[in-house]
């Protein structure tokens, strides 16, 4: 399957990759697969993924599964039956669309709930087993320079040349930076929280196996199963006038969230008064505008880097993969001299812009929808009870793997 998925590179290159999250690495088994070397370069000792759980939607999951990660994927993850929409109050459904078996038959792939560390587990131990990746932890690259040699990074106490440099180093990228300068983000007036429910800790059959929306004026509840079923994941988004820092690690109050969804439905003041309150953090929600171009020369970006998307479709560890499969199909028809892996670059940038904007305005756009009240929101819930629960076909049946190698193709 990966033989045909990454082909084989017709000049194996040299790559940096800036970053070790869930983008950096699914990049470096993309790359290697297809027989570039890759050296991996994460600023933390250590690697761990910030959040909580994640949505690989079946347009990611075909990825996953072309680097061997199926089976360790049905470990550590779970499989939601449906996704449904509920009205906040009365818990009455507005949509359900089913998954499980009919994603899989209706898209080829499945769709996974996973908990972020265990998947960022499961990249890192495929790393370690794949000779062609180099994983450096602790180690920042401050600055680089590009010519018709290479990309030389700063690297502190040490320089090295690469082929090409990836920046997969998330929302406050420092190669972004360096190529573009420092993009301006605008608080978008929503605040965030995540927290973590142990299902033990519940009545039995209070959460469904799907992924639930709850709907409300000026707010929403999301919450799905990870980590086989034994945790609900749940991430809050409340309208605010207060500014709050974009940091997923700050921790939360438990009495401000409950006194942000008091009156909510039963369930929703179930799993509050059961949540782990370690698992409270919460951040506020910032826009930035796509990028009208990601990369110079060498060097690009993949991920948050160039594309950071609001919450609101479940698609950012998703767009990250996509990038990733795109990225290193793109490289196997190009070559290692310099105007040809500029044009790769720029190809890959092509085949991708306009499908990561679209995810980061419908993101914007939903921001706006989930939050709705009085008519205009009685309007919204008979729309999506008229839409059948596909409106996301489009971009479920996207396939990365048949992008990339052909001038001619449809990104």
């Amino acid at each position: 399957m990966s033989e045909l998925a990454f082909p084989k590179a017709q000049k194996p290159l040299k790559v940096a990759l800036a970053g070790g999250g869930i983008g950096g690495l699914t990049t470096a088994l993309c790359l290697a697969r297809a027989g570039h070397a890759v050296t991996v370069y994460e600023q933390a000792d250590t690697f761990v993924e910030s959040g909580a759980g994640v949505q690989i939607s079946p347009n990611a999951a075909r990825v996953l599964h072309a680097l061997d990660l199926k089976q360790s994927l049905q470990r550590v993850g779970f499989l939601p039956q449906a996704t449904e929409i509920r009205s906040w109050r009365s818990g009455r459904v507005i949509s359900h669309t089913p998954l499980g078996h009919a994603a899989r038959e209706r898209y080829g792939a499945p769709y996974y709930h996973v908990h972020r560390g265990d998947l960022l587990q499961l990249l890192v131990a495929q790393a370690q087993a794949q000779p062609k990746i180099e994983l450096v932890l602790g180690k920042r690259i401050s600055a680089f320079t590009q010519d018709s040699a290479g990309v030389s990074l700063d690297l502190g106490n040490e320089s090295r040349v690469f082929d090409l440099l990836i920046g997969a180093d998330g929302i406050h990228s420092a190669v972004r930076e360096q190529l573009w300068g420092e993009q301006a983000a605008d608080f978008t007036g929503n605040m965030a929280w995540r927290l973590l429910v142990p299902v033990n800790r519940l009545p039995e059959g209070l959460v469904a196996p799907n992924a639930t929306v709850w709907w409300g004026p000026g707010k929403h509840f999301v919450h799905y199963l990870v980590n086989s079923g034994r945790q609900v994941n749940c991430v809050c988004v409340v309208e605010t006038n207060a500014w709050h820092p974009e940091s997923w690690i700050e921790p939360g109050s438990l009495a401000e969230l409950k006194a942000d969804f008091a009156g909510w439905h039963d369930t929703i003041q179930a799993l509050l008064a059961r949540a782990d309150e370690s698992s409270l953090f919460k951040w506020g929600l910032f826009d930035r505008a796509p990028m009208q171009a990601w990369g110079q020369g060498r060097v690009s970006l993949l991920g948050d880097a160039c594309h950071p998307t609001l919450p609101f479709m479940a698609q950012g560890a998703a767009m990250a993969i996509e990038d990733a499969a795109v990225l290193a199909r793109c490289l196997s028809a190009g070559s290692e001299n310099e105007q040809d892996c500029a044009t790769t670059l720029l190809r890959y940038e092509a085949l991708r812009r306009q499908r990561t904007a679209d995810v980061q305005r419908g993101s914007r756009r939903n921001a706006t929808i989930f939050h709705l009240s009085g008519i205009k929101a009685w309007l919204r819930d008979r729309a999506a009870a008229r839409a059948g629960g596909h409106t996301m076909d489009k971009l479920y049946r996207y396939n990365p793997l048949s992008v990339g190698l052909h001038d001619n193709m449809d990104p």
